[in-house]
């Protein structure tokens, strides 16, 4: 069997590292640097000939993310790795998944190829915005859920009278199945979108009055959606409100808005660096599921408990 090597872009060094640890597996060291107008240059230092390599980049935003793991994925497949695993804890461009308006572009297909173009033979992701982005691929995707971290943390905090509420209708099927495995009852929130990053609330469907109320998510952006729909909740009589959220994304003002908002925490997974200062947000590490997929991966098992989820 070829050797595992890990390596990891620039984007998320601190949980790539975590990955490292978890899988006993030493980081490979890559050279990566910018040259004075921007361009990104790469270089294996190691020998990964004949090799199985993963390499841990997620693409948030800038766009040099992105750039920057096509390079090591083309680097890699030129230095005669044997096969190349993308390993993307935030898949960048996932909310642009379909064509919801004349003349605009369907990214995240874009985004699916130019992975496969530039010769990455697998893809080991986590909650994608839409679960049939792994459709936009022609190799092999493994889709990890988060789900096993936030239950885990959520049932030791033994929260009484609980219900999981989703903000909105595309993540119906996510709340669903935290509410199965939290035993709660499930409340949806029906919004309606004026226009792009801004959210308002429009129905409650489900009894919140005198219920602790866990809003899961897979994103937080500027986090007017989340916000507002704690809000509602509050409104409609609602106790104690909690958030989990896979991909802390944060832009803009959004920390010091659910700093101000009626939540008493917000729970996120590192799949993208989180600034010190957060104040009600809490970072639980998708390091050790994701070192299992790789472990898994490279002895040729199965990973399939990693991604269950419910299928109703």
């Amino acid at each position: 069997m070829s050797t595992l090597k890990i390596f990891s872009g620039r984007s998320n060094d601190a949980l790539a590292r975590g990955i490292s640890r978890e899988a006993d597996v030493e980081l490979g060291e890559v050279e990566i640097k910018n040259f004075s107008d921007g361009e990104i240059w790469v270089k294996y230092a190691d020998n990964i000939r004949g090799d199985d390599v993963f390499i841990i980049q997620p693409t948030q935003p800038p766009a040099d993310n992105m750039l920057e793991l096509l390079i090591l994925i083309d680097a890699a497949r030129r230095a005669s790795a044997r096969r190349v695993t993308a390993v993307i804890p935030y898949f960048g461009y996932a909310r642009q998944d379909r064509k919801d308006q004349p003349r605009v572009s369907v990214t995240a297909k874009l985004i699916a190829n130019l992975i496969t173009a530039a010769g990455a033979d697998r893809v080991i992701t986590m909650d994608l915005h839409a679960p049939q982005i792994q459709g936009f691929f022609d190799i092999p995707v493994d889709h990890l859920y988060s789900s096993a971290i936030f239950t885990d943390h959520f049932r030791k905090k033994k929260i009484p009278n609980l219900a999981v509420a989703s903000p909105d209708v595309g993540g119906i099927k996510m709340a669903r199945s935290y509410a199965k495995r939290l035993e709660a009852d499930l409340i949806l929130i029906d919004k309606r979108r004026p226009r792009q990053n801004e959210a308002e609330v429009m129905n409650i469907i489900g009894n919140v009055v005198d219920k602790n109320i866990l809003i899961v998510d897979d994103l937080i952006d500027t986090a007017g959606t989340f916000c507002n729909a704690a809000k509602a909740l509050k409104e409609h009589g609602a106790l104690d409100i909690y958030g989990a959220c896979t991909h802390p994304i944060l832009s803009g003002n959004a920390i010091e808005r659910i700093n101000q908002a009626p939540v008493k925490s917000v729970v996120v997974t590192d799949s993208i660096p989180v600034r010190p200062d957060t104040g009600k947000i809490e970072v639980r590490s998708a390091a050790k599921l994701f070192a299992e997929a790789i472990l898994r991966t490279h002895n040729n098992q199965s990973i399939s408990t990693l991604f269950d989820i419910d299928k109703g």
